[in-house]
């Protein structure tokens, strides 16, 4: 077995809540990258999974557990292990030259070696002739494409990439893709493992040697599926197909209800995250899932190619219609619920008052919102009021996407209106749910 560069041993990271309590995000995660593999991290938002990156890359210490880089306690920044960011975090003043060189100069290399190296790394990743060039006159592509070359210019033996592509269009994300692939095989980088956090799941298995899915409250490794195929791999192949299916199945199953809908399901807490599914989109799905040629019945990955949708939007839509009994899972593939045929066949207002039924039975900070609007004399409440609350279970970001999406769909089913321009919550009059 080739040797271990990175180990975690039971690492748990924690997060304090806006009442002083701690949140575990992080906990009991084990895990080891050894050299000669790419792993691919998959999982939901805010699982945890850029957390653990961090931890891995020294930017931030871990609460409990040991982080090992090449068998010895790491504390900080390791001079061996490089991480490629979301958003490109480059700094808009400096030149490509400048931003690529910006590691070596605060390791102290020389000015010329500095020079030298980091026009090394910018010919490698294909921006050669754009030395000069500041980031807003590059595309997205060719900023993400500068992250890199910083990252790689200190010849790490670990790059870690967190949704290094997930920024860029399609086709771009696919190129860049496609030429650290490329970089890889041709052994033309020092690296010699990556970490790749993903919400794709065609790109993980493209990629990786192995795919790890993460589960969520409190984050963890909950699944490990090996891909054991030669490259390049053709992602229309029955092989590269056959184990897209396995890791939708895997990602869905301990998180979405499988099977039967029974009133033994586990139901939603107060102050858990919601999915972050559009009313209308969930309809438009519900539509195409009981329309041909599926019948009320879909393989994932078939209905993320015929709806457009991403991985993380048709998983988003899937929890969201499982969670509010419209459909379930069974393996791989979304069945629609009694419940969700009669959704789809209904009119606009009839699929109000069933979404507006299931979402007080089913969704306890929407049914809890409108309790108290119906228990306030005025009828309206301001949303600070219920931040607070998500507060202390959630971090801000992640209590405002929640309530966001609380929001929308209690606007949609009529359960409330919501004054943009005030933050106010409020009971809908008959004329405005007329409008809406």
């Amino acid at each position: 077995m080739n040797a271990t560069l990175v180990e975690l041993k039971d690492v748990g990271k924690n997060f304090l809540g806006a009442d002083g309590s701690a949140r575990a995000v992080l906990s009991g995660v084990d895990f080891a990258l050894r050299e000669g593999e790419i792993v691919a991290l998959l999982g939901p938002s805010g699982s945890g999974k850029s957390t653990m990156l961090r931890i891995m890359a020294g930017l931030i210490t871990a609460d409990c557990g040991e982080v090992l880089y090449r068998g010895m306690p790491l504390y900080g920044p390791a001079d061996g292990i490089s991480m490629v960011f979301q958003s490109f975090a480059l700094f808009p003043w400096l030149t490509v030259q400048k931003n690529v060189e910006l590691g070596l100069e605060s390791k102290g290399v020389p000015e010329r070696e500095r020079g030298e190296r980091a026009q090394a790394a910018i010919d490698l990743i294909g921006l050669s002739g754009f030395e000069g060039a500041l980031p807003r006159e590059l595309s997205g592509g060719m900023r993400q494409r500068v992250g890199i070359a910083r990252a790689l210019v200190v010849q790490p033996e670990v790059l870690l990439m967190d949704e290094a592509f997930s920024a860029l269009d399609v086709l771009t994300g696919e190129r860049l893709r496609e030429d650290i692939m490329e970089l890889w095989e041709t052994k033309a980088l020092s690296t010699k493992a990556m970490l790749v956090v993903s919400h794709n799941i065609e790109e993980a298995v493209v990629m990786a040697d192995r795919v790890l899915i993460f589960g969520a409250d409190p984050g963890r490794i909950r699944e490990e599926l090996p891909v054991r195929l030669s490259r390049p791999r053709d992602v229309e192949s029955a092989q590269v197909r056959a184990l897209v299916d396995s890791v939708y199945e895997l990602m869905t199953a301990g998180s979405i209800r499988h099977g039967r809908v029974t009133d033994k399901e586990i139901k939603l807490r107060l102050g858990d995250r919601l999915p972050a599914a559009e009313s209308s989109r969930m309809e438009a799905i519900v539509e195409l899932l009981a329309d041909e040629p599926f019948r009320g019945r879909a393989d994932l990955p078939m209905l993320a190619e015929e709806s457009g949708l991403d991985d993380k939007e048709l998983l988003d839509v899937t929890t969201a219609l499982t969670l509010l009994g419209f459909a379930h899972l069974d393996g791989g593939d979304i069945i629609l619920t009694p419940l969700g045929r009669d959704f789809a066949q209904s009119d606009q207002a009839q699929r109000k008052e069933i979404f507006g039924r299931q979402l007080l039975e089913n969704v306890p900070l929407v049914a809890y919102m409108r309790h108290g609007l119906d228990q306030d004399p005025s009828g309206d409440l301001p949303e600070q009021m219920f931040l607070k609350l998500l507060s202390y279970t959630l971090p801000e970001s992640e209590a405002e996407a929640a309530l966001r999406v609380a929001v929308e769909w209690g606007r949609y089913a009529d359960l409330f209106a919501y004054n943009y321009n005030t933050g106010v919550i409020h009971l809908p009059d008959a004329a405005e749910a007329a409008e809406e």
